[in-house]
């Protein structure tokens, strides 16, 4: 009998190796995504400056004291890693369920049976019990195997999530240093037009004791100093805001932020952006999306199998005894060996409904994937054509300051002889005032698009 329910279990197992033999799960293949075109142009080299490491591209020493300080504090870059950690978690928890689940039990049962169907007894019975017991679900049809490589997926989607909150951390830190430095060099700008108003002041006056001006001049005059002086209160406010902003990168309190100036700043731009298919190993977003597609595949592999027999193997050993005395004697050992097929029938469409959410999450993780590929590829060509935009104005720009520059010292030399009003030297000095602040922005506009086009290429995790 024994040796009969040993063949019929090892006969079970065989019959499940078959049907595992025929199993077919769908992987997904990454031939299937499609880069082409992308970027909004055809690249002609693969370098790619998402291959420089962050230290390379930005050499300020002041600014990588500051990424390496947000990379070793920065809240929302310790939560990526706690999310890591959980992600890490799941997938070990999958790898445990391929092997048996092994318990242990010791129970003492205590039973008074009733006279009426029991007259002649026994009417108090004590069963103890001491063992050990044993399931597991032999994996037919990969059900389990395709959680575990879910949960890897996952595992591989939370390190993504990581680097691209890394990504972004050093983005936004070299971003708020740029504007820190270009608001200082703003507020040079308007305290030293401000300095010039002054003295233009003292020049009307004397202009009017000479009757050249009237006092209209020296009232106009007045009041284009205060409307330059008045922007100055408006750029501290803007340079405390940015400080306690990149404080708050930093995973710092509020507090002074030391930076160079402006000129002062190393410009070695390198803006290559490689090929788009590069976007698939090297920016986090678009590898967190491809790995929940991976995730997803499996998910419907595993909601599949629900729909086919699972095999489970339940051992159980140990010593029973009604008196305690006798529990560990060897005559009060018992074992037990189950081996059974299940098939499922009528599960209320639990098991429809699985597939079917599986089969539409899947498309969504597609989607998903393609959408994620085209916003970078949109960042990439905004990146670029916002750094040759800003170098052909920094070009222009400098041609009209030097002609505003020139302006002012003409009319001012035209004013003291009469020949010129002060209305155009006032006129020019605010144009230049307003060149000179527009010039700070187009450089920082040329800083950014570097940034941005090295965030979007996915630099800065390596």
């Amino acid at each position: 009998m024994r040796k009969s329910s040993y063949k019929i279990i090892l006969l079970t197992i065989g019959l499940a190796g078959m049907l595992a033999s025929c199993n077919t799960s769908r992987h997904f293949n990454r031939d299937s995504v499609d880069t082409k075109g992308i970027f909004g142009f055809e690249p002609t080299d693969s370098v790619t400056m998402a291959e420089t490491p962050w230290q390379e591209l930005f050499t300020d020493t002041l600014l990588q004291n500051y990424i390496q300080e947000g990379l070793a504090n920065n809240p929302d870059l310790q939560i990526a890693i706690q999310r890591m950690a959980e992600a890490e978690a799941y997938f070990s928890q999958s790898k445990a369920s391929l092997f048996p689940s092994i318990s242990a039990k010791a129970t003492d049962n205590y039973t008074r049976n009733p006279k009426s169907i029991y007259p002649d007894g026994p009417r108090e019975v004590n069963n103890y019990q001491l063992g050990a017991e044993a399931s597991w679900e032999v994996d037919i049809w990969g059900k389990l195997r395709s959680s575990k490589r879910a949960a890897y997926a996952d595992l591989l989607a939370s390190d993504a999530g990581k680097k691209a909150v890394q990504t972004r951390l050093i983005a936004n830190i070299a971003n708020a240093y740029y504007n820190l430095v270009s608001l200082d060099a703003k507020l040079a700008i308007t305290r030293q037009t401000v300095k010039n108003n002054k003295e233009l002041v003292e020049t009307m006056k004397a202009l009017k004791e000479s009757g050249i001006v009237t006092g209209a001049a020296v009232v106009q005059t007045e009041a284009a100093r205060y409307a330059a002086e008045v922007i100055i209160p408006d750029l501290n406010q803007q340079i405390r805001e940015t400080e306690n902003a990149m404080c708050v990168l930093l995973g710092s309190t509020p507090g002074t932020i030391q930076r160079d100036s402006l000129l002062a700043l190393p410009n070695k731009p390198m803006m290559q952006a490689g090929v788009p298919s590069q976007l698939l190993d090297n920016r986090p977003d678009v590898m967190q999306a491809e790995y929940n597609v991976m995730s997803a595949y499996e998910m419907t592999n595993n909601a599949r199998a629900y729909f086919y027999p699972s095999l489970t193997l339940t051992a159980s050993t140990g010593f029973a005894a009604t008196a305690l005395d006798k529990l560990l004697d060897p005559a009060s050992f018992a074992a037990n060996v189950v081996g059974g097929l299940t098939e499922p029938l009528f599960n209320k469409r639990a098991n429809v409904t699985r597939l079917k959410v599986a089969k539409a999450q899947q498309t969504e993780a597609l989607l998903n994937l393609r959408n994620t590929l085209l916003n970078a590829g949109q960042e990439v060509n905004n990146a670029l054509y916002s750094y040759e935009t800003s170098e052909q104005k920094i070009v222009l720009r400098q041609q009209q300051l030097d002609a505003l520059k020139k302006s002012v010292s003409y009319t001012e030399q035209l004013l003291n002889y009469g020949s010129a009003t002060y209305t155009e030297v006032l006129n020019a000095q605010q144009s230049l005032l307003s060149a000179q602040l527009n010039d700070v922005n187009d450089r920082l506009q040329k800083l950014s698009a570097v940034i941005s086009l090295y965030r979007a290429l996915g630099g800065g995790w390596k």
